[in-house]
């Protein structure tokens, strides 16, 4: 039987009980299974999917949470990849990379994939990674990265698959609809990959002026003017916004590729032109999430410095503040990635 001399017997999580209803309780802390790990939670970051009322509204109540990382508090049975100690960061989903989906490398719509694998969640003092995470989508951090940078690792994960999606190719011309926390790794991960033309639009002064000082060779304020039309190879569409897709469309050129990277309610209609669409030849591009791939190249790029944690990382809150952590991941005019700290109690 597994000791219990390296974690408590309870633990503080962060409960989402439904739009803009955030509070802090106490649970067991899970004890890992036959090939699980039990990680001791050190950051997690508030992703923009933790704020959409209807998605909410679908899952509430639950621990929330899916950005995090941390280190290894104890090993399952039957596991020899990791050891207690090991600073890691998670995906809460993760593949059986042995199904048809996984064979034709649609991760994400594997039937494991779909299955929790960070319970009970990242905002959590302890969360026990499931089996397929442990064999797939579990990533040791060097050492030199802190905990706050793995937290970047995820959100990552899907700007890559989404790129790889829409096969951005060195020189293209990209346009960034959108310049919160995912536009903005667009832009740093896009600058380094070797965009030939960067621009980015949106309706906030410091977004736009983040970035034009560090990635952008454009930017328009959408409350202004309109990025050019037909002008650019990619487009890529961040908030989920009928209007943002709309005009984002507008702005690829012929033969082009728009992509899509947020989704509208499941009852909201985008009014696409398609007759236009059509004649130009038009490809839309959507992606959702990631699968163990991104995850690695994703970590390989924040290991190297692509994102500036410093610029990014606009506020920290430990545990017990998350409802404010929350608050404040919703002004858009002030914060880009907010995250919130965990220190688990004494041992029990």
């Amino acid at each position: 039987m597994m000791a219990r001399a390296h974690w408590p017997r309870t633990m503080r999580v962060a409960v989402l009980r439904g739009p803009g209803d955030v509070a802090v309780a106490e649970a067991d802390v899970p004890q890992p299974g036959p090939g699980e790990l039990l990680v001791r939670v050190r950051a997690c970051g508030i992703c923009s999917s933790d704020l959409m009322d209807w998605y909410i509204k679908q899952k509430a109540p639950f621990v929330f949470g899916h950005e995090p990382a941390g280190e290894v508090a104890a090993v399952g049975e039957g596991v020899t990849g990791f050891k207690p100690g090991d600073r890691v960061v998670v995906h809460h989903h993760a593949p059986c990379l042995e199904c048809e989906a996984c064979r034709r490398g649609d991760v994400v719509h594997c039937a494991v994939w779909r299955e929790p694998a960070l319970i009970p969640g990242g905002m959590a003092e302890y969360a026990v990674v499931a089996r397929q995470a442990v064999r797939h989508d579990t990533w040791r951090m060097p050492d030199h990265l802190s905990f706050e940078e793995g937290t970047l690792v995820e959100p990552l994960a899907c700007v890559v698959k989404g790129l790889d999606r829409a096969g951005f190719a060195p020189g293209m011309r990209v346009l960034v609809v959108g310049l919160g926390f995912v536009g903005q790794i667009f832009g740093f991960l896009l600058r380094r990959l070797g965009a030939a033309h960067l621009a980015g639009s949106d309706l906030v002064p410091k977004r736009l002026a983040l970035a034009e000082q560090h990635w952008a060779d454009a930017i328009y304020d959408a409350s202004k003017q309109t990025p050019p039309g037909e002008a650019f190879d990619l487009v890529v569409v961040t908030p989920a916004s009928p209007r943002a897709m709309v005009s984002g469309a507008a702005a690829v050129r012929r033969g082009g590729k728009l992509l899509l990277f947020a989704p509208t309610p499941p009852d909201e209609l985008v009014p696409f032109p398609v007759y236009d669409l059509f004649f130009r030849e038009i490809t839309l591009v959507t992606s959702y999430s990631a699968g163990p791939g991104e995850m690695r190249r994703a970590l390989e790029h924040v290991a190297a410095g692509v994102l500036p944690a410093s610029l990014l990382i606009t506020h920290r809150f430990p545990l017990q503040e998350v409802a404010e952590a929350y608050r404040t991941a919703q002004d858009i005019h002030n914060a880009l990635k907010v995250i919130v700290t965990m220190e688990a109690g004494d041992d029990a």
